[in-house]
């Protein structure tokens, strides 16, 4: 259990977190609220990696049970806490999800997983095929059946890392520097940590925070510990906006073996859903094909076909753009949450693959309670950054 240390001269803080994404906005935000001296450093601006790329999605329809679904129901709770606090422009919508099966296989195959998911407190109702329609009228004919999960939500991802940290910051605990790469995290001949080095100049602080998404291997090995943190690139297209064509999430039975397969090679499983703006969104492909940005029209292709399987009338509708992001991968799809015993004062709080926005919440409160000394409301064993002792990521 971590100890809170008070903080020294003003250049010093309680905890320097590095990552201005959502995961890093979540620490630091439930951080400031325990009291502790906050300040967060980003290479580039709030949001500008994975965060900034994401869809938003804030799901629990798509995660089995176990201790990812158990992070991910304490997160809905406290989005919708955070979305009471925090402003709507952060468009928190409660429109839940559709998970949608082509064949009686399939549906079989969601109500065993719906079974097990009810029993660890997910909420899902089974849809028969004649009453797909009354949810979602523009969808496809000719399906099995599927369930509806009324937890899954949606939220705009970067203004909801943008409104976390101000609401930090009205705390008068938040230190923000943005545009500073770290370039070394300082420590003791002992190893423990005494803050970070950047081009600006050094920050002190008895713990540091690795919330850096993607990128949580290089900065790990700043700090002479391997985690085994791999880009996983993926696409999403945008369409020009319409009226509400899509009201939930909606995605295929597949979806669910792609999110949990460590497969380097392209999959794709559209997962599709209007915006309070207008535009539809279109996702999820997924390849591990490092940090390589370049447009992968297979990927495009595959998104553009499954999305007007679902729902023919988008076939009549314009992309008007497309963004690639990389989701950080960890081999068994858990993040690494909490201190880091290889280097004292070192934390984790990254791999969440495409699951950190949703998760975010959970893990900065984690965090903050780690920090703090506090109980955990969950148990944190399975997301201990030293299960990876010994790894190193194969790229």
């Amino acid at each position: 259990m971590l100890t809170r240390h008070p903080s020294g001269h003003p250049e010093h803080s309680d905890v320097i977190i590095v990552g201005a994404g959502v995961v890093g906005a979540a620490c630091a935000y439930y951080a400031c609220l325990s009291g502790l001296r906050v300040t967060v450093i980003d290479r580039g601006p709030v949001a500008g990696g994975t965060t900034g790329a994401g869809e938003g999605n804030l799901l629990v329809s798509d995660k089995e049970p176990g201790p990812e679904l158990e992070l991910a129901l304490l997160s809905t709770q406290l989005w919708r806490d955070l979305a009471a606090r925090l402003p709507a422009r952060i468009e928190y919508e409660r429109k839940g999800g559709l998970v949608v099966a082509s064949t009686e296989a399939d549906l079989i195959a969601l109500r065993d997983f719906a079974a097990g998911q009810r029993r660890a407190g997910v909420e899902a109702a089974e849809v028969p095929a004649d009453g797909l329609a009354a949810l979602e009228p523009h969808l496809a004919p000719g399906l099995a059946g599927g369930f509806h999960y009324p937890q899954d939500a949606q939220v705009q991802p970067a203004l909801a890392a943008a409104h976390l940290l101000r609401a930090a910051t009205a705390t008068g605990r938040l230190t923000l520097r943005l545009g500073e790469e770290v370039t070394a995290v300082l420590a003791e001949p002992g190893g423990q940590v005494l803050g970070v080095r950047t081009l600006a100049g050094d920050a002190k602080a008895p713990h540091v925070v690795n919330a850096t998404g993607t990128w949580g291997g290089r900065l790990a090995r700043l700090a002479g510990v391997d985690l085994p943190v791999l880009p996983r690139r993926g696409f999403v297209l945008v369409t020009e906006p319409l009226p509400r064509v899509v009201r939930h999430k909606v995605y295929s039975a597949d979806y669910v073996a792609d999110v949990a397969s460590g497969s380097a090679g392209l999959q794709t499983s559209a997962v599709v859903e209007g915006t309070p703006a207008g535009p539809v969104l279109i996702g999820a492909s997924r390849e591990r094909v490092g940090f390589d940005r370049r447009l992968s029209v297979e990927a495009l292709r595959r998104l553009a076909d499954q999305a007007t399987r679902l729902f023919p009338a988008l076939a009549e509708v314009r992309a008007i753009r497309t963004y690639a992001g990389f989701r950080p991968y960890l081999p068994d799809h858990l993040p690494a949450i909490g201190p880091d015993p290889r280097a004292p004062g070192l934390l984790h709080a990254c791999g969440h693959e495409g699951a950190g926005i949703g998760l975010a919440p959970a893990t900065g409160l984690l965090i903050a309670g780690m920090l703090t000394g506090r109980e955990p409301p969950l148990a944190v064993r399975p997301f201990a950054p030293e299960r990876f002792a010994g790894q190193v990521a194969a790229g």
